[in-house]
């Protein structure tokens, strides 16, 4: 979800405007020169920051104001009032921030703030040598975290991908429906790596993990030294095994060669078999709609995403996709594929140019296992995301980690919660001991309609619905034995940011007592 908002919108805030336009606790857009500015009170003080989120451009009047901090409506992002920082992922670009005068009963933006850097937080011991594993979410985010706290020793980040971090989500969404720019997809350009001395290499393999020597060794036989390091090596998509699988017309999407590669084949195709019937291939689903392509999904389940979001949201989200086009065939698997024709277990027969298979991925924990690490459907780790060893921190979609909120030991392969593991494992690696406490979160886009999702709820015995699903505007509530677990919502973003937050106070009370 791309968004832009037009210039000088509002009051012209060099003018100023009145005390009493702006209350306590209220929002404000106006404009300095052609740039959008966001005012917020909070008490007798007065912020200005860009009125527009740094990830995907959400209108911040829209969000959140709670203690110093404002919250976007869209993705959750959250920056700091005083300093524009961002705090939160998915953003890691901190908002311009600009000087305000109060005199006699008016409010001034008087001029835009130089940036300063974030200060260090001090405590804590840093370790000389810090060695990443994995060039995904986590990764890329406990390096950006590392120089942002000013961390000046070595950083060596290893990656088996041949282009440096991406922003994934996008993958399966606005840049497989070809309405972004390529050059949207990089996290990061290239000059950040050699800017902030992070040692990036692409296209590297590692064999093992020596803890002993603590080492990394690489396939060619090189060996890298480090005193802490990340693993973050992510998951790999489930293979498809059914007879004739091995074509070369059979994709999955995990990295930007594999979304390239997609975009190929639809460039001179007229037909797609997607199988599976999750966020993945639904959003590729929509993606390859929205090009023309004649789109059939195939799936086990008996409504999409029923296990995450329930029956109500599944049905929906079949009729959705419905009146886009996609013909569905449910409680159905691929039982072999002889060339442009898919077999199906019901027997059934498909005609397709190609195929994506969404089926689901699988942690990549064999660094893990082979170093003796311990392991529990993922890599074991402790609150603070340190795993059995010592020095050894892991983060994103391999990791089980004791979730404060649930009270369970809790894996999910959620973006936004990768990338926040990765700054928790930063932290500490630099010795704050900080435990990671934040509330899972995640989004999914299906033609014009986003949908929202705060906390985890494996399971529930009670689903409270407020609003209309099928008008597009609704809150549902996962509770289990009475207690509200999750919330999924389509355009109540500010609900699901309170919800959010009323997570984040329960959990913290929870800790204290």
């Amino acid at each position: 979800m791309a968004g832009s908002h037009s210039k000088s919108n509002g009051p012209d805030l060099v003018q100023g405007i009145a005390v009493a336009d702006l209350q306590d606790g209220g929002k404000l857009v106006g404009h300095c020169g052609d740039e959008q500015v966001l005012l917020v009170r909070r008490g007798a003080e007065v912020f200005a920051i860009s009125a527009t989120c740094t990830h995907y451009g959400g209108p911040l009047v829209d969000g959140l104001v709670a203690e110093d901090a404002v919250r976007c409506p869209w993705h959750h992002a959250c920056f700091d009032l005083r300093t524009g920082e961002a705090l939160r992922a998915p953003a890691f670009n901190p908002l311009t921030c600009w000087s305000v005068e109060q005199r006699e009963d008016k409010i001034f933006v008087v001029g835009k703030r130089p940036r300063t850097a974030p200060m260090a937080r001090g405590g804590g011991t840093a370790p000389e040598r810090i060695v990443i594993v994995g060039g995904g979410a986590a990764g890329f985010a406990a390096a950006e975290t590392l120089r942002r706290e000013q961390y000046q020793g070595s950083i060596v980040m290893i990656s088996d991908d041949q282009t440096p971090p991406v922003d994934r989500p996008n993958l399966s969404k606005d840049y497989l429906a070809g309405k972004v720019p390529e050059d949207w997809i990089p996290l990061r350009g290239e000059k950040f790596y050699s800017k902030n001395n992070i040692d990036l290499r692409l296209d590297t393999k590692v064999d093992r993990i020596d803890l002993h020597s603590r080492e990394v060794v690489l396939s060619d036989g090189g060996r890298i030294p480090f005193d802490s390091l990340l693993l973050a090596t992510g998951a790999e998509p489930v293979r498809l095994a059914v007879p004739g699988s091995d074509q070369s017309r059979i994709h999955t999407l995990r990295s930007f060669a594999d979304c390239k590669a997609i975009i190929e084949r639809a460039a001179n195709a007229r037909r797609c078999v997607v199988l599976g019937a999750s966020f993945i291939g639904l959003e590729v689903a929509a993606a390859l709609r929205s090009r023309g392509i004649d789109l059939h999904v195939v799936a086990p389940d008996r409504r999409p995403m029923e296990r995450v979001l329930g029956p109500q949201m599944g049905d929906f989200i079949r009729t959705l996709h419905e009146e886009n086009g996609v013909v569905f065939h449910l409680e159905a698997t691929a039982a072999s594929i002889d060339g442009s024709k898919m077999k199906l277990s019901s027997g059934d027969a498909l005609a397709a140019d190609f195929v994506v298979a969404g089926v689901g991925v699988r942690p990549r924990i064999g660094l893990a296992e082979k170093a003796g690490l311990s392991l529990d459907r993922g890599v074991a780790v402790n609150s603070f995301l340190e795993t059995s060893a010592p020095g050894i921190f892991a983060a994103g979609d391999i990791v089980r980690w004791p979730d404060p909120h649930s009270g369970e030991n809790i894996r999910v392969e959620h973006w936004v919660v990768a990338e926040r593991q990765g700054r928790t494992a930063a932290l500490n690696m630099l010795g704050h001991r900080e435990k990671f406490a934040a509330v899972p979160f995640f989004w999914s886009q299906h033609y014009d309609v986003p949908i929202n999702y705060v906390g985890h709820a494996e399971r529930w015995d009670e689903i409270s619905v407020d609003g209309d699903i099928a008008a597009r505007d609704c809150l549902l509530r996962f509770k289990r034995e009475g207690r509200t677990l999750a919330v999924a919502s389509i355009f109540r973003d500010l609900e699901s940011l309170e919800a959010e937050l009323e997570m984040e106070h329960q959990t913290a009370a929870r800790t204290r007592s």
